[in-house]
């Protein structure tokens, strides 16, 4: 019965996608002779770790979850955060059994928890559903192990692997699609799961792109529009900066105009100076800063040059590709500059996932494994307390 209990939980902790973060996803079940006592997941504005809501909805139930099983996604905590230890809850709970479908990533506390119910008595099981319990928080696990946002990669490309007809062939600031509305309406899933959406000026000035979230669900805090823009080129009338004008993050290089920053600044947006580095900005000086924010995750939805940085730098953790039947053929916009391009990436990827999404043929995967990725950098990140 263990799976299907660990399944129940574990669509509680899908069920939080967009609430949580910069925590992670967690569902908890608590089950005593096959009768659930309580069940619930981790919402951060109302503070509670997923174990907590679980108690006090048994106990408001009028159960006692002495001698019960909890079932629960994630490793119980053991430190103090805006909350205290889960796991002392848990043993002074007394519950019988812990069933944990995967450790904690956070390598300063991994195990711990663990231990800490193991050494009150309790029998402890590990790794039930594990992958699926990792799938739900790789971008927090991410986050965690690299000190950075999660990375993942989007692009829409035709079926020969590019992404646009020659800007010759395109009209000024008209978005041009080249995959099906499923695909289009999966994208706006893919944003609202994650905390920014970074795209560069390029991108901007070819679309005049919104970067929204419309996917019309519940999150609990703004998408951050982070744009890439080196001397602050984005007009004041960019679709950016309006109607919603508050979310909007401008990284430029230290030479660009103070008269532009303070207009985009009026505007409602933020600008941000970083080092620049050849021709582009210092990526890596980017993410310290949207880490530091508390931004656990980041699409990438931008044009070649940008997906050529990211790639030839190692910063993208996980590629979402989607293949229109369409073919552009010779001077087409490239999938990424000096970079071999998708098809190359695509041998690169871990556990690939090929399916149908309408017309199109969406591939997926993974870059890394988080939860067994040595950063050489021991030394958890302040974000990692929760």
């Amino acid at each position: 019965m263990d799976p299907s209990f660990m399944q129940l939980a574990l669509d509680l902790a899908r069920a939080t996608v967009g609430l949580t973060s910069p925590n992670p996803q967690v569902g908890c079940v608590l089950v005593r002779d096959g009768q659930v006592l309580g069940a619930g997941a981790h919402l951060y504005d109302q503070v509670d770790h997923a174990e907590i809501v679980t108690l006090k909805q048994a106990r408001a139930a009028g159960y006692d979850p002495r001698d019960a099983t909890a079932y629960v996604t994630l490793e119980p905590c053991s430190h103090h955060g805006r909350t205290g230890p889960c796991a002392d809850a848990l043993v002074a709970a007394g519950i019988a059994r812990c069933v944990v479908a995967t450790s904690d990533p956070n390598p300063a506390v991994s195990g711990r928890g663990l231990a800490r119910l193991r050494a009150a008595g309790i029998d402890v099981r590990v790794g039930v559903l594990e992958a699926e319990a990792r799938e739900i928080n790789f971008a927090f696990a991410c986050s965690i192990t690299l000190e950075r946002p999660c990375v993942t990669i989007k692009a829409a490309l035709s079926v020969d692997g590019l992404l646009a007809p020659p800007p010759a062939q395109r009209l000024h600031t008209a978005p041009f699609f080249l995959t099906g509305l499923e695909s289009r309406a999966e994208v706006q899933q893919l944003r609202h799961a994650c905390d920014a959406v970074l795209s560069g000026i390029g991108t901007v000035l070819a679309d005049d792109p919104q970067l929204t979230d419309r996917t019309g669900l519940p999150r609990r805090r703004p998408l951050m529009r982070v744009i890439l823009d080196s001397s602050l080129r984005t007009a004041r009338t960019s679709r950016l900066l309006n109607p919603s004008n508050q979310d909007v993050w401008f990284f430029c290089s230290a030479e660009a105009s103070l008269d532009r920053a303070t207009s985009l600044e009026n505007a409602g947006a933020m600008v941000t100076r970083v080092a620049s580095h050849g021709a582009g900005l210092d990526l890596h000086a980017i993410l310290a800063h949207l880490h530091q924010a508390s931004i656990r995750s980041v699409l990438l939805e931008a044009g070649s040059e940008l997906n050529g940085a990211f790639l030839r730098q190692h910063l993208v953790d996980r590629a979402i590709l989607y293949y229109a039947e369409a073919e552009l053929g010779s001077g087409a916009v490239p999938f990424a500059r000096d970079y071999p391009g998708p098809f190359a990436l695509e041998q690169s990827i871990k556990d690939v996932q090929k399916r149908q999404v309408g017309a199109d043929v969406c591939v997926s995967g993974l870059l890394r494994d988080p939860w067994t990725t040595s950063t050489g950098n021991p030394t958890p990140n302040p974000l990692a307390i929760i």
